[in-house]
């Protein structure tokens, strides 16, 4: 009786890894021309890519360590003004694509641009004045003032239960302020930091717009250059392995951070809590705290929204509003459907799993939770590589039309990227859903569909919305897999942003990209609701 629904499951699981597996296998058809290729690109474009795109990794890691934990520290274990506004106020940047933030930035800061203009037309300068933003550290710019909401989010959530109480009781012990923060807070926080600059680095390895625009030659740059331009599948399946290894790296030290977290119970965390302050502040020391925690959101999205609706008021007229809406309805609708089928596998594979946890199904799950640590451009890939082959074997089967001329292909990608978003939300639903309902249910009689339907679907509703959102979300923003396999007169806002940048067409390109800006938001608004929630309970708790 659970064979078939097993043998789903790993059919499932298999479907969903397919564009991993077959990247991977790529590397048992190797022959003469194959090591031909390899040592070509070990001699020419491979080291380049190698290096780019590990200084621009080390950029990155210390940029988001630098800006994430001072301001986890500062919220969480000292108290100034505007401490509350600032725990959410930190996150704003999550809602900016790094790809959006680097059109602002490059339109204010590049030769011609606004800042360059207004030196050289008041000082009576002459030339360049500030170094070339479309650069490798350009890049690292956009990426630590995007991505430093992960190591702020996750070493915040390792703070904030215990540090203020273990920090008083250092201080009672005689420690310093500076030893308190050395040999208590930071050791507290070092795990949650590690996995959130692992989690940061991902997103850089992943990232196609930026390195692009910026024309960096890192690893995702490399691979679509050799499919698209130099139309040679094996060199981009080749990149595509080394850099789904760093990718697996990284996953690997994430996952190992995670496993050193330690959270505190609730109960445990008001022992004591009633003498157990953040340290205050005044003066000076709450001005350069203030200062601190306002540069990161003043430079990683107020200054870049407002650069972008600079050239967006300058003219107008040469605003798209019909083309607009053809790609704002693109975007929703491909978003909109990946929701809906990624909350149902979602839903089916926590289910199942919650029903019948045994082997298969759970090494099929933590399978498919792997998928959102894979690049798009390796996706994409994994699933054109498959699809060619049935094509050169089968002329008349059509597989690359349905692929690639309908949203099949589309809906494919953002599934095998983005289903384990889902998953995550879907799981902790069920964490708080009582397994003594599905007795209950079980002794009255209730089959597996109406136990789904009638006793978990109204407990996870909540965060089955979540999770549909989140999807949503993820999709809007997402651009490697949709410029390649998206069918023709299918643009999306982020396509569309992409492609105005590139043409320098930067006051069109403004409208999409602050409409990227206002779906992403809404995640944002969702985690600071959260926030204020934990920080009422924390409230609540010292007062008991």
């Amino acid at each position: 009786m659970r064979i078939a629904p097993t043998l789903i499951l790993v059919l499932l699981a298999g479907a969903l890894a397919l564009p991993v597996l077959t990247v991977i296998g790529t590397w048992t058809q190797w022959n003469a021309e194959t090591a031909q290729i390899l040592r070509e690109m070990a001699a020419t474009v491979l080291p380049e890519y190698l290096w780019v795109t590990v200084q621009l990794a080390l950029m990155v890691g210390l940029g988001v360590v630098a800006m994430g934990v001072p301001a986890a520290l500062l919220v969480t274990v000292f108290d100034f003004p505007g401490r509350r506004s600032f725990e959410w106020l930190l996150l704003l940047p999550l809602a900016m694509p790094a790809y959006v933030t680097a059109y602002a930035y490059t339109d204010f800061l590049q030769f011609s641009g606004p800042l360059q203009s207004w030196l050289r037309a008041s000082f009576g300068l002459q030339g360049r004045l500030l170094p070339e933003v479309r650069s490798v550290w350009g890049a690292a710019w956009v990426f630590s003032f995007s991505l430093y909401p992960y190591v702020y989010l996750l070493a915040r959530t390792a703070l904030v239960e215990r540090a203020p109480q273990l920090m008083e009781a250092a201080r009672l012990l005689g420690a310093s302020l500076p030893r308190r923060l050395r040999e208590v807070a930071l050791p507290m926080a070092r795990p949650a930091v590690a996995a959130g600059t692992a989690l940061a680095l991902m997103e850089v390895l992943a990232d196609y717009g930026v390195s692009v625009y910026f024309g960096i030659q890192t690893f995702t740059a490399g691979i679509y250059k050799a499919w698209l331009s130099m139309d040679n599948r094996i060199a981009a399946a080749q990149l595509a392995t080394v850099l789904l290894a760093l990718v697996v790296l990284l996953l690997w030290l994430e996952q190992r951070a995670q496993r050193r977290l330690r959270f505190a119970s609730a109960s445990a965390a008001r022992v004591g809590s009633g003498e157990a302050r953040p340290v205050r502040l005044c003066g000076r020391r709450a001005a350069l705290a203030w200062l601190l925690c306002l540069l990161p959101v003043l430079l990683g999205f107020v200054l870049p929204v407002g650069f972008m609706l600079g050239p967006l008021s300058a003219d107008w007229s040469v605003l798209p509003w019909d083309r607009f809406l053809v790609w704002a309805w693109n975007s929703v609708r491909l978003g909109g459907m990946t929701a809906l089928l990624a909350l149902g596998v979602a839903w089916l594979l926590a289910f199942s799993l919650r029903r019948h946890p045994t082997l298969p199904r759970r090494g099929a799950v933590q399978l498919i939770s792997l998928g959102y640590a894979v690049p798009g451009a390796v996706v994409v890939v994994g699933l054109l590589l498959p699809v060619g082959w049935l094509q050169a074997r089968w002329p008349d089967s059509g597989a690359g039309a349905v692929v690639t001329a309908t949203v099949l292909g589309l809906l494919w990608a953002y599934l095998v990227r983005f289903v384990s978003v889902a998953l995550q939300s879907v799981q902790s639903g069920y964490a708080r859903v009582s397994r003594s309902l599905d007795e209950s249910a079980r002794l009255l009689g209730a089959s597996g569909l109406e136990l789904a339907l009638r006793v978990h679907w109204p407990l996870l509703r909540r965060a089955g919305l979540a999770a549909a959102l989140l999807v949503f979300v993820d999709v809007m923003k997402e651009l490697p897999a949709t410029i390649v396999l998206r069918p023709f007169d299918t643009d999306t806002l982020a396509v569309v942003a992409n492609q105005l940048a590139r043409d320098e067409r930067l006051g069109e390109a403004a409208l999409p990209s602050l409409a990227l800006v206002l779906v992403g938001l809404v995640p944002v608004i969702l985690l600071s609701r959260t926030l204020r929630a934990e920080r009422r309970a924390s409230d609540e708790a010292a007062r008991v």
